[in-house]
């Protein structure tokens, strides 16, 4: 997990515009009553009822001494949830999963995968449980889903446990990612579980309680197609298109519009990754969700210096999932979808192929287009400018960008600086700032918009040193570096007085960082 301990701080953390800090740190035993919570939170099966051959009835481990650490209070309300409620013994119960209401059914799903290109045809839910389908004050339909809540029948040899430290890590950069606007799961809360998980070292254990648009993946359509069942695949692309994609019902045909609907979720967030400098680095079939959301901040990272070779997971030996890679590696793993939809596309083999090959095309055009759409942005230039003028720049000014290693994020704020008439703080960022100055005399020339450079260039990310230094304290029982962080991420675009630590580039002894996905 990124080389930081895992943490185990006692207190709870109010994300949102302004972190506060719970002065009570008592610890609250809550014991192994399974006591069900009020009929007021009803969960829906759905998911378990329709495609019940991709659901294993499962509930979650007892933990011996459970503690709230962090609660999204906004996303509770926004579900419907009382905050309140959910820091009482039965909430807690309810987010780590060994209470869930009357008529819940809780399941491991079932997906298969290809995990760095090697297919594996059983992965599934190995430490992880839907509990149900919840419906917010405006009608939409979200998975509650937990991490760490023990082994499953998926498990796999696993211990089906999570520790603090990575849970904690999934609930900074997921709440980061809804503030920059990406399209994420989100974490309602991370509870400490009493119990010790062993890694290299004795960790703290704890679950992650996340809710998403759905958890249906590219793997999802994998396992089914892998059964040989058509009618269950069929099933689950109807499933897909009802929570998903509905546009895709009256289609002329719906299972190829569902295809194309995923195409341009993927290419539109996987150009939002690239235009933050985010690195998933695990990007298996079972990592890409149907709905366009995030999934699974495990080795993720984000850009220090500009190098479209950056690895930073410690199991991506050959860098397959480099930052560069990632447009590719994910029209892969959509081309991997369309031959599990293929028997949906069309009852003629070689017809079915030629569909999902048209289809697949639309993906580099549409993530060019969300690329190019992004850069001009970032860069503050007309929408209307031509292209022939606007690519040339964007490459020209990352490749001198790699030259010097330049810090990706604060360049793009301190740009809007030069855009103002003040050209040195940009200038000193390059090992040989002349040799930035043609560059930027031919960007300011097309009169750049700084006010609107701000508003989507970010001044703060969850800075690698920044995450790893809050782990670290969390765990020796010191929240304030973490509360200061989700304060600073969750506001991006709003230089704040106070947080220059968190708008600088990583220092120089930090070195080279590596990440661990935490199983």
């Amino acid at each position: 997990m990124g080389g930081a301990r895992a943490a185990g701080a006692s207190g709870q953390v109010r994300p949102g515009g302004e972190q506060q800090r719970l002065v009570v740190r008592v610890r609250r035993t809550l014991g192994g009553v399974t006591t069900a919570p009020p009929p007021t939170v009803t969960l829906d099966s759905r998911f378990a009822t329709e495609l019940a051959e991709m659901a294993v009835p499962w509930r979650a481990e007892e933990a011996p001494d459970p503690r709230l650490l962090v609660l999204n209070e906004p996303l509770a309300t926004e579900l419907g949830l009382d905050p309140g409620w959910l820091r009482s013994a039965d909430g807690v119960r309810l987010l780590i999963g060994t209470a869930v209401p009357t008529g819940a059914a809780p399941v491991a799903q079932a997906y298969a995968g290809h995990q760095f290109g090697g297919y594996v045809p059983r992965l599934g839910d190995g430490r992880a449980l839907l509990l149900g389908e919840l419906v917010d004050p405006d009608g939409r339909v979200r998975d509650l889903h937990l991490k760490g809540s023990g082994r499953t029948p998926f498990a796999r040899g696993g211990d089906g446990l999570a520790a603090v430290g990575p849970m904690l890590r999934e609930y900074v950069v997921s709440q980061a990612m809804h503030a920059l606007g990406i399209p994420t799961t989100r974490s309602l809360a991370v509870v400490a579980t009493g119990r010790t998980v062993h890694r290299e070292t004795p960790l703290p254990g704890a679950v992650l309680a996340r809710v998403a648009a759905s958890h249906l993946r590219v793997g999802s359509f994998q396992y089914a197609r892998a059964t040989g069942d058509v009618d269950l695949l069929r099933r689950l692309a109807d499933h897909a298109i009802a929570r998903h994609h509905p546009g895709a019902a009256g289609a002329e045909r719906p299972y190829l519009a569902l295809f194309e609907a995923v195409v341009a979720a993927q290419a539109s967030l996987v150009a939002r990754w690239m235009l933050v400098g985010f690195v998933h680095g695990v990007m298996n079939t079972d990592n890409m969700t149907i709905s366009g959301e995030t999934i699974d901040y495990g080795p993720c990272a984000f850009l220090d210096a500009f190098d479209p070779a950056t690895v930073y997971s410690s199991i991506d030996h050959g860098g397959r999932y480099a930052y560069g890679n990632q447009p590719a590696v994910a029209e892969w793993d959509l081309a991997r979808l369309a031959e599990a939809l293929l028997p949906l596309l069309h009852d003629d083999q070689e017809q079915a192929v030629a569909l999902a090959v048209e289809s697949l095309g639309g993906f580099r055009r549409r993530f060019d287009a969300a690329w190019s759409a992004g850069m001009r942005a970032k860069l503050g230039l007309r929408a209307d400018l031509d292209q022939a003028v606007v690519s040339p720049l964007v490459e020209e000014l990352l490749a001198l960008l790699e030259a010097s290693r330049v810090d990706f994020t604060s360049f793009f704020r301190v740009l809007a600086v030069a855009a103002r008439g003040e050209a040195d703080p940009t200038r000193r960022r390059f090992l040989d700032p002349g040799a930035v100055d043609d560059w930027l005399t031919r960007w300011r020339a097309l009169g750049p918009d700084p006010d609107g450079m701000d508003r989507v260039n970010p001044v703060y990310i969850p800075r690698n040193h920044l995450v790893e230094e809050a782990l670290a304290a969390a765990t020796d029982g010191d929240v304030d570096p973490l509360m200061r962080l989700l304060d600073a991420v969750t506001a991006p675009y709003d230089e704040r007085p106070g947080l220059e630590r968190h708008a600088a580039a990583a220092p120089p002894d930090f070195g080279t960082y590596r990440t661990f996905c935490g199983t």
